[in-house]
């Protein structure tokens, strides 16, 4: 019988406060609407002008590096 009172135990605490574990189908597609939010906003920002050529300019200068 002491092998059941912890578990007894934990089951009582989980329901009194109340067991949250895991997302919602709401909360599932708000966060995968946050995410493709996200990654269209960096997808505009790596895509601009600007940042291609920073990104071309420093892989152009790691790749003629002489060792």
């Amino acid at each position: 019988m002491r092998i059941l009172v912890p578990t007894v135990r934990r089951l009582r605490l989980r329901v009194r406060l109340g067991d949250d574990s895991g997302m919602t189908t709401a909360e599932y597609a708000v966060g995968t609407v946050a995410a493709v939010a996200f990654g269209a906003v960096l997808f505009k920002i790596v895509t601009s002008p600007g940042v291609a050529a920073s990104l071309t300019g420093v892989i152009t200068k790691a790749l003629d590096v002489s060792f």
